[in-house]
C-alpha cells in the first residue's frame, strides 16, 4: 500500500533547508468567517463512505471511482463528517482498517456565488488523517499529506462549467503510515501462509494513542472577493501602559490596493488607526491579554479590522481577534508580560467515545468547563496541533497553549526532516496569531540517539526560530540522551518521567531521590528553565487498594503527590511548570498493556472524575493564589 505522490519534492526541500532557504507557503490560512465580503456554507453532516478493501487498497483508483458518483462504485455507507470512521459502525474489519477510504457528498452552490465572476468559492478541510486527495465533479483539486492541519483549494471556475447541477465533492484519505510519514510506521507482511491468509499485514505504530482515521474536522465552502485578503501576521508588545500591535497585511488577486486598518476594544470602541499594508497600532491605557488565573480580566482581546479597497474590485474585510502580550524566557523564568508565569496544566488528546478524533463542540466546552474548574491555567496539543476553535477558544479563555507538531520520532531521514519542516511551516501559518499560544514544540520523545539527530533538530529548530521570533522553542523529552542533541538548541527543557511506574513499579519511596536528580543534572547542564511535561500513573475508575498498588486510585494519587513534593522545592529556582498526563483516559491499539486504552486520565473517558482529579484541583488553586494575581476560588 503505497501513498500516491512523488516525495521528490519533498528531497527538494530537503536540499535548500540544508543551504538555509525558508521556502514560504503559497498563501494564507485565515480561519473563514462571514462578514459584509465574505459568505461560510458547512458541509458537515452525512457522506457517502466506502472503504477500498481491495488487496492492494487500490481499487478506487485503478476505477477511478472519483469520476461518478460513489454509491455507482458499489455499496457505500452513510457516514457523518466531522468524525473518525473507526467506532461508528459494529464492524471490527473497520475499526482497524488500514488504506484508502473515499467520502462523497453531493451539494448545492447558492447561484449568486456562481453568477459572480468576482467571487473566489473555496473548498476548505480542516483536516483529515492522513493523506488526502480531493476531486470535485470528477476533477482533481488538491491534496494534503499530515493529518492535523488545514487544507484548501480554489473551485470557481470548477462549478461555474455545469452551474445547474450540484456539486459533486469527493475526498480519498489514507491512514498509512510508513518511514516517512509523520509520525512514522511500518508495514509489516505476515508471510508464513500456515498462520496467516494471502496478503495479511498489520501497521506497526511507536505512539501510544488510537491511529483514528478519517474527516476530523469540518468542510466548508467560503467565498472571497477575487481581490482579497489573504493572510495577517501581528506582533505585539507594550511599554508602561502604552500597548504596541505591529502588523503585516497580505492581499492577493490584484493590485493597487488600498488598506485600512482599525483597532476596537473589546467593547466595540475605536482605539486606533493606519492605512497600508505594514504598519503598526499604538495602544493608549492597553489591556494586556493575561492567562487564567493570573489577572482579575483574563484573556482580553482587541478586534482588527482589515478593510481593503480594490481599483474596480468590491472590496474585503476580515477582522482578526488580536491579544496584546509579550514572551520572555531567562535562564530560570518564563515571563509572561514581564511577569513570571507558572503551568499548572494539563496533557490533552482529541479523543472521545463513538467520534475518535472527530471535532465535537460539547465535548469541547465540557473539558474547557473541567480545565477552568480544576483550576488549569494551560495545556501542550500533545501530540499533534489541535482543531483552530480550540485555539480561538484558549485565546477567550486565557489558557495557556503548548502547541505541538507530533509525537514520537523514531526516523531521521531526509525526507522526514524535508516534511517536518514544511508542516512546521503550515503549524507556525496556521496558530501564528493566537495570544493563547506561547512556545513551539516540535516533536515529543524522540528517539535521539541516532547519529542525524543532532543536525535534524539544531536545523529544525532554527527553522521554526527563523519563522517566529516572538515565541520560545522547544520538544520534549523522557531521557537525558535525548536532550543530548538538541538540548542546547530549545529554550525551555520540557521533560517526561514516569518513576514508579515505568521503571521501579510500585517504589514510590524512590520517586524524590530519582526526580530531584534529573531535575539537578538537565539544569547544570542545560541552564535552562524546566517543565515537566508528562508524569502520572494508570488508574482503573473505582479499583482500591491501602496500602496503594498499581493501577489503583489511591497509587495515582501517591504518585501525583510524591511528584508535587519535588516540584515544590524547585519551584522558586528554575522548575516553571508542571502538566499532568492526562486531562483523560484515551483510546490506544489493543495490547496486553493497555486495558481499552490508556487508563492515565484523572478524568474517566466519559469526563467523570477519578479521586487523583480532587487532589489536583486543590493544588492547583493553592498554585493560582500563591503565583497568580487572582480572585479566590
Amino acid at each position: 500500500m503505497s501513498v500516491p505522490g512523488s516525495f521528490s519534492v519533498l528531497r527538494v526541500l530537503w536540499l535548500l533547508s540544508v543551504f538555509g532557504t525558508v521556502l514560504p507557503l503559497d498563501g494564507g490560512m485565515l480561519f473563514p468567517q462571514e462578514s459584509s465580503f465574505r459568505e461560510v456554507k458547512e458541509l458537515n453532516g452525512l457522506w457517502d463512505f466506502r472503504a477500498d478493501g481491495s488487496p492492494n487498497r487500490n481499487e478506487g483508483f485503478e476505477k477511478a471511482w472519483y469520476k461518478r458518483r460513489l454509491t455507482e462504485t458499489g455499496p457505500v455507507i452513510e457516514m457523518p463528517v466531522p468524525a473518525s470512521y473507526n467506532d461508528i459502525t459494529q464492524d471490527p474489519t473497520l475499526r482497524d482498517f488500514i488504506g484508502w477510504v473515499w467520502y462523497e457528498r453531493e451539494v448545492f452552490v447558492p447561484a449568486r456565488w456562481i453568477s459572480d465572476e468576482g467571487t473566489r468559492v473555496v473548498l476548505r478541510v480542516g483536516s483529515a488523517h492522513y493523506y488526502s486527495i480531493v476531486w470535485v465533479n470528477g476533477e482533481k483539486v488538491t491534496e494534503h499529506e499530515g493529518g492535523h492541519l488545514p487544507f484548501e483549494a480554489e473551485i470557481s471556475s470548477l462549478i461555474r462549467k455545469e452551474p445547474t447541477k450540484p456539486c459533486r465533492i469527493t475526498i480519498a484519505v489514507n491512514n498509512t503510515l510508513t518511514l516517512e510519514t509523520l509520525p512514522p510506521g511500518t508495514i509489516q507482511y505476515m508471510n508464513d501462509s500456515s498462520r496467516y491468509p494471502d496478503g495479511f499485514f498489520v501497521q506497526n505504530i511507536d505512539f501510544d494513542f488510537f491511529n483514528y482515521a478519517g474527516i476530523h474536522r469540518s468542510v466548508l465552502l467560503y467565498t472571497t472577493p477575487k481581490v482579497h485578503v489573504d493572510d495577517i501576521s501581528v506582533e505585539t508588545n507594550f511599554m508602561d501602559n502604552t500597548g504596541l500591535v505591529r502588523y503585516k497585511v497580505s492581499v492577493q488577486g490584484g493590485f493597487n490596493n488600498t488598506l485600512n486598518i482599525t483597532l476596537m476594544d473589546k467593547d466595540g470602541h475605536f482605539v486606533a488607526s493606519s492605512t497600508g499594508s505594514s504598519g503598526g497600532l499604538k495602544v493608549v491605557d492597553v489591556k494586556l491579554w493575561w492567562p487564567y488565573l493570573m489577572h482579575e480580566n483574563p484573556g482580553y482581546l482587541y478586534s482588527m479590522k482589515v478593510r481593503q479597497h480594490a481599483h474596480r474590485h468590491v472590496g474585503d474585510e476580515y477582522t482578526l481577534p488580536v491579544g496584546i502580550r509579550t514572551i520572555n524566557v531567562t535562564n530560570t523564568q518564563f515571563l509572561i508580560n514581564n511577569k513570571p508565569f507558572y503551568f499548572h496544566g494539563v496533557n490533552k488528546h482529541e479523543d472521545s467515545d463513538i467520534r475518535g478524533r472527530g471535532f465535537d463542540w460539547p465535548l469541547i466546552v465540557k473539558d474547557f468547563n473541567l480545565m477552568k474548574w480544576l483550576g488549569v491555567n494551560s495545556f501542550r496539543t500533545s501530540h499533534y496541533p489541535y482543531a483552530e476553535e480550540i485555539l480561538q477558544m484558549c485565546d477567550r479563555h486565557g489558557i495557556v497553549v503548548i502547541d505541538e507538531l507530533l509525537p514520537h520520532i523514531s526516523v531521521f531521514r531526509n525526507a522526514s526532516l524535508s516534511h517536518h519542516l514544511v508542516v512546521m511551516d503550515e503549524l507556525v501559518r496556521r496558530d501564528k496569531n493566537h495570544p493563547s499560544v506561547v512556545m513551539w514544540s516540535v516533536a515529543n520523545e524522540p528517539a535521539s540517539e541516532m547519529p542525524p539527530a543532532e543536525f535534524y533538530f539544531k536545523t529544525l529548530i532554527e527553522h521554526t526560530k527563523a519563522l517566529d521570533q516572538t515565541r520560545p522553542v522547544t520538544y520534549v523529552t523522557i531521557a537525558a540522551a535525548d536532550m543530548d542533541k538538541g538540548g542546547p538548541y530549545v529554550d525551555v527543557v520540557c521533560a517526561n518521567s514516569y518513576f514508579a511506574w515505568y521503571f521501579d513499579q510500585g517504589r514510590l519511596d524512590i520517586i524524590p531521590l530519582q526526580l530531584s536528580t534529573h531535575f539537578e543534572n538537565w539544569y547544570r547542564k542545560y541552564q535552562r528553565p524546566i517543565i515537566q511535561s508528562e508524569y502520572g500513573a494508570d488508574a482503573v475508575p473505582g479499583l482500591h487498594m491501602d496500602p496503594p498498588m498499581m493501577f489503583t486510585e489511591e497509587y495515582q494519587n501517591a504518585l501525583l503527590q510524591s511528584y508535587h513534593d519535588v516540584f515544590d522545592q524547585k519551584r522558586n529556582q528554575y522548575f516553571v511548570g508542571e502538566l499532568i498526563w492526562n486531562f483523560a483516559d484515551f483510546m490506544t491499539s489493543q495490547g496486553i498493556y493497555r486495558v481499552v486504552g490508556n487508563k492515565k486520565g484523572i478524568f474517566t473517558r466519559q469526563r467523570q472524575p477519578k479521586a487523583a482529579a480532587f487532589l489536583l484541583r486543590k493544588r492547583y488553586w493553592r498554585l493560582a493564589n500563591e503565583t497568580g494575581r487572582l480572585l479566590p476560588d
